[in-house]
């Protein structure tokens, strides 16, 4: 099972989902489904702006666990 973590890498920073919107111009209903992981799909260009912004890695939003 694929985990999205991006609600704690925004704790983390004390960024709020509307703070990483205005960073990387994606819609704040996308932001809002990745962050109460709800998406089931992912855009490259979004995951790109996300860690470019957080200024993280990938393996820090998106998290395999065993079922």
């Amino acid at each position: 099972m694929i985990r999205l973590m991006l609600h704690i890498r925004l704790a983390e920073r004390r960024w709020t989902q509307a703070d990483l919107a205005r960073a990387t111009g994606i819609r704040p209903a996308t932001i809002n489904d990745w962050y109460h992981e709800f998406a089931t799909r992912i855009s490259l260009d979004h995951l790109d702006k996300i860690c470019t912004a957080l200024g993280c890695e990938i393996t820090d939003i998106l998290v395999r666990e065993e079922r």
